[in-house]
């Protein structure tokens, strides 16, 4: 099923999706490769599309991996939450509770998606950590854009990276962890309804210079 929604629409609402994941309908593999598809579209430095995906469907694995995310992710999300004094501040309790709930049900997704970079650049100068990242990360996001198009969500998580996380999941996948860097663990799953809004963000009036900060 794909939505009838315009290039403004996915873009305005394709949201951090936890507690409106649909954790019992399974998930077809041609819609995620389909997904996949579109999202290898995404520019990539010097064309070297040095990316790997790995889906990762066996519920060992799947349990494995929630497990290395949640021992990185429970004590970071019971941490205080510092106060910014704008909009953002309502929107932390709802938040915290949203990722909590992802954090106990990791496990229970249909799928998982690892998505992976050739090369490492542990403690590189910026400018070299930005051309790294930035050869993955478009077509991340163009692949949970496509998912949303079809009625599917996922969320950026990224805390089974802190310390050995990293490197214990590539272990579970097997994963060259000298070759490859790992970009984040994706929940992927049908979502409950499809209704999702525009969040409220800063005003752009107060993230936007002009010619100097």
């Amino acid at each position: 099923m794909t939505l009838n929604l315009s290039v403004d629409d996915v873009l305005t609402t394709t949201r951090s999706v936890r507690k409106r994941l649909d954790l019992d309908k399974p998930v077809p593999r041609e819609v995620l490769l389909d997904c996949l598809e579109l999202a290898l579209q995404a520019p990539t430095g010097s064309n070297a599309q040095g990316w790997r995906w790995i889906f990762v469907e066996d519920a060992d694995k799947k349990k494995a991996l929630a497990e290395i995310y949640r021992m990185n992710a429970t004590p970071y999300l019971d941490m205080p939450k510092p106060e910014r004094g704008d909009i953002r501040d309502e929107q932390t309790p709802r938040i915290s509770e949203s990722a909590k709930y992802l954090n106990e049900h990791f496990h229970e997704v249909p799928v998982m998606l690892v998505p992976c970079i050739e090369g490492r650049v542990d403690n590189a100068p910026s400018g070299e950590s930005a051309s790294f990242w930035g050869s993955l990360l478009p077509a991340v996001w163009s692949f949970m854009l496509a998912l949303r198009s079809r009625g599917l969500g996922s969320a950026w998580t990224t805390l089974h990276l802190m310390g050995k996380g990293e490197r214990l999941a590539a272990d579970v996948l097997g994963i060259p962890f000298d070759q490859y860097s790992q970009g984040g663990l994706f929940p992927i799953a049908y979502t409950k309804g499809t209704d999702f809004r525009p969040a409220k963000r800063l005003p752009v009036d107060q993230v936007v210079h002009w010619n100097h900060w």
